[in-house]
C-alpha cells in the first residue's frame, strides 16, 4: 500500500518561458526507456516479486524504499511538463479562430490532441511507455546490476535534457533528479558491493561529470540530499540501512537512512485551458461546496 500525499518533493517555479518543445524534451525523463516510469515500475515489480525476503530482507527494503520515491519523481516530472505547456495556446471558448494553431509547430501534437495540454506516458518522440521496459529476472544479483545500469542511463539522459532546455523550471526539476538519481546509483552500487565484494562504487559517477557542474544541484547537495535514502514509511523497511551505509564515494560523508519521507511542497495549481475543454466543467458553483463543507465541518 502507498500513503499518498498531495505534495511534490521540490518547489517548482512558474516557467518564465513556457515551451511545448521543452516539454517534449522532458517527456524523455518521464516515459523514455530510462525515464522515471521505468525506474518506478522496475523497482516496484522487483519488490513485489522478491523471493527469500526473510533471509535477504535488507536488499528488499532498499529496493522497495527507492520504488516508493520513484512515484514522487513521475509526479514532479509531469508537473514540470504541465507547467511548461500551460498558456502555450490561445485561451478561449470559441473554436472558430483555431486557438490551437500554434501547436502545429510543436514537436509533440499529442500534448494538444490526446490530453488537455499535459503530460502523457510517452518519450520525447511520442512513443508510448511500455511494460517491456520492466526487468524483473528474479535473480537478486542480476536485478541489482540492471538497476545500477538503469540509473546510470537515466543520469546520462538527465544531463543531456538539461543541456537542451534553459527554462528555470525545467532545470530546477532536472537538477533535483540528478541529485536523487545519483543517490540511487550509489545505493545499488553499495548493494552490489555487499553482495559480491566487488568495489562497484569506484565506478561512480557514471557519466563522470560531477553534479557540481549543474548549479541547480548545489543546494540539494548542501542539504545532504545526495546521501539520504528515504524509506517512505515510518515503520517499515527498517533494514535498508544494513545495505545503505558507509561513506559517499564522492565526498566521503556518511550515507544515512531517513525513516519516512521529505515534507514536500504544495502542488502547483494548473490554470484551466478552456480552448481544450480542460477541465471543461463550467456549471459547478463554488458556493455549493462551501455550503456542504460548512455542514460537514470541513475547512476550505
Amino acid at each position: 500500500m502507498i500513503l499518498k500525499m498531495d505534495r511534490l518533493p521540490i518547489e517548482l517555479p512558474t516557467p518564465s518561458n513556457p515551451s511545448p518543445n521543452d516539454a517534449a524534451a522532458i517527456q524523455e525523463l518521464l516515459g523514455g526507456k530510462f525515464g522515471e516510469m521505468s525506474t518506478l515500475m522496475n523497482y516496484t515489480f522487483q519488490s513485489f516479486n522478491f523471493r527469500g525476503r526473510k533471509r535477504l530482507r535488507p536488499f528488499y527494503d532498499l529496493t522497495a524504499s527507492i520504488a516508493g520515491e520513484e512515484y514522487s519523481h513521475i509526479e514532479v516530472v509531469s508537473y514540470a511538463i504541465n507547467l511548461l505547456l500551460t498558456g502555450t495556446t490561445k485561451r478561449g471558448f470559441d473554436p472558430e479562430p483555431a486557438p490551437l494553431k500554434d501547436s502545429i509547430d510543436a514537436r509533440l501534437s499529442r500534448h494538444f490532441i490526446s490530453s488537455g495540454q499535459a503530460s502523457l506516458p510517452m518519450d520525447s518522440m511520442g512513443d508510448w511507455w511500455t511494460g517491456q521496459n520492466v526487468f524483473s529476472s528474479g535473480n537478486l544479483r542480476l536485478d541489482l546490476l540492471h538497476n545500477f545500469f538503469l540509473e546510470c542511463g537515466a543520469r546520462a539522459n538527465k544531463m543531456r535534457v538539461y543541456e537542451m532546455v534553459t527554462d528555470p523550471t525545467a532545470r530546477e526539476m532536472v537538477g533535483f533528479l540528478l541529485v536523487r538519481g545519483g543517490l540511487h546509483v550509489v545505493a545499488y552500487a553499495r548493494a552490489l558491493e555487499i553482495l559480491t565484494g566487488v568495489a562497484v562504487t569506484k565506478l561512480v559517477p557514471v557519466p563522470d561529470l560531477s553534479n557540481k557542474a549543474f548549479p541547480e544541484t548545489r543546494k540539494y547537495e548542501e542539504n545532504g540530499l545526495h546521501r539520504k535514502l528515504y524509506t517512505f514509511s515510518k515503520d517499515d523497511y527498517q533494514k535498508a540501512g544494513l545495505v545503505f551505509n558507509g561513506p559517499h564515494p564522492e565526498d566521503g560523508l556518511p550515507l544515512e537512512v531517513v525513516f519516512g519521507s521529505p515534507e514536500g511542497y504544495p502542488m502547483p495549481d494548473l490554470d484551466e485551458e478552456p480552448q481544450l475543454n480542460s477541465p471543461g466543467e463550467v456549471g459547478i458553483d463554488p458556493e455549493m461546496f462551501a455550503d456542504i463543507a460548512k455542514k460537514l465541518g470541513i475547512k476550505i
